[in-house]
């Protein structure tokens, strides 16, 4: 019983070197539930990444509480991505020679360096996304006391939002205002920019080290190496007006009820509102709405070669779906595919083939 992520190891590992040879200055990043792969694993893969003479001699890690997960299987440095405050739990000062804190308010600096002298940091400078960053006045005003504050600057970071279109623009304006600043380096961490916009960058501004921070590029870029599949846990023909599930719905038609495993505590079924603005996106939002106001809602598992219903809301560890009775029924055992989001699902098990 189990929701299985199935990785083609030989075509993962390809796809990996691939980006690591044609991006230059490479952090990979590995945060949250580490693209459904776990943190672990993916802290192991920087690491062959780096033994191949590939670069990646820095990972970056969402939060300080996801340092311990790493710092074992990866003997590089660390980039926090989260802004240091002073309320966040404080690395093991074992690690201080090897992480990396990313500094967004000018208050923080001096608050970082009176608590680790000599902490090695990243001053994030705000862009068009608003998340965290100091505006270009109070990178200048930093900038000026840089030298006297103490610690090690390794660099400006900055977080690019992941709207449709050019970001070259912004950035080109952004990096007009970090060599104005006069800064004591001349590294920038950048994140979401296409290889052509890095390849321009570059170009344009060969002074500057360029350093892009990549997740999903990464680790999920050829979806073709991963197969996510669900056993079918249950099998039991229906009739039309049948009582099922908790809450005793009624069979709408003749059929069976296929019990799956996967639920919510896999991530299946739990959804963040979309990111699409484009009218398109927006009529498949309303069509999903719909659907679920009768009732009738899309699962992520692939019966027969069509994608399934909710027979109800999944459970915590397994789901149930409605199967028409012109559908193939698969036996107690087998093994459906489900397109799941990775950054949302944990899975059972991971294998590498």
């Amino acid at each position: 019983m189990s929701l299985t992520l199935t990785v083609d190891g030989a075509r993962w590992r390809a796809h990996l070197r691939g980006v690591a040879e044609s991006t230059p200055g490479l952090v990979p990043v590995a945060k949250g539930n580490g693209y459904g792969f776990s943190l672990g694993r993916l802290a192991r893969k920087t690491q062959w990444l780096a033994e191949q003479g590939l670069g990646c001699d820095t990972l970056a890690v969402g939060t300080y509480e996801e340092l311990p997960d790493v710092a074992q299987r990866y003997d590089g440095d660390l980039l926090v991505l989260t802004p240091w405050r002073t309320f966040h739990p404080q690395p093991d000062p074992g690690l201080d020679r090897r992480v990396v804190h990313t500094v967004s308010r000018p208050d923080d600096l001096a608050e970082l360096l009176a608590a680790r002298p000599g902490a090695r940091y990243v001053l994030e400078l705000a862009t068009s996304m608003r998340r965290h960053g100091m505006s270009t006045t109070e990178l200048w005003s930093v900038a000026r006391d840089s030298r006297s504050l103490g610690g090690r600057l390794e660099g400006v970071a900055l977080h690019l939002p992941l709207a449709a279109g050019s970001h070259l623009a912004e950035v080109e304006q952004l990096l007009t205002d970090i060599v104005a600043a006069g800064l004591p380096t001349s590294t920038v961490w950048v994140s979401h920019l296409t290889r052509a916009e890095l390849d321009t960058l570059r170009a344009t501004y060969g002074d500057l080290t360029i350093r892009p921070r990549t997740g999903t590029d990464l680790w999920l870029g050829d979806r073709d190496a991963l197969r996510v599949t669900s056993t079918v846990l249950d099998v039991h023909p229906l009739r039309r007006g049948d009582a099922f599930g908790y809450r005793g719905r009624s069979a709408p038609r003749d059929g069976h009820l296929l019990v799956v495993s996967g639920g919510t505590a896999h991530g299946i079924g739990l959804e963040s509102p979309p990111g699409e603005s484009d009218l398109r996106s927006r009529a498949k939002v309303a069509a999903r709405g719909g659907m679920d106001a009768l009732g009738r809602t899309r699962s992520p598992f692939w019966v027969d070669g069509r994608q399934r219903l909710f027979a109800e809301p999944p459970h915590m560890q397994a789901s149930m779906l409605l199967l028409p009775s012109d559908a193939r029924v698969p036996a107690v055992g087998d093994l459906v595919d489900a397109r799941v989001r990775y950054t949302a699902t944990t899975f059972d098990r991971v294998v590498i083939a």
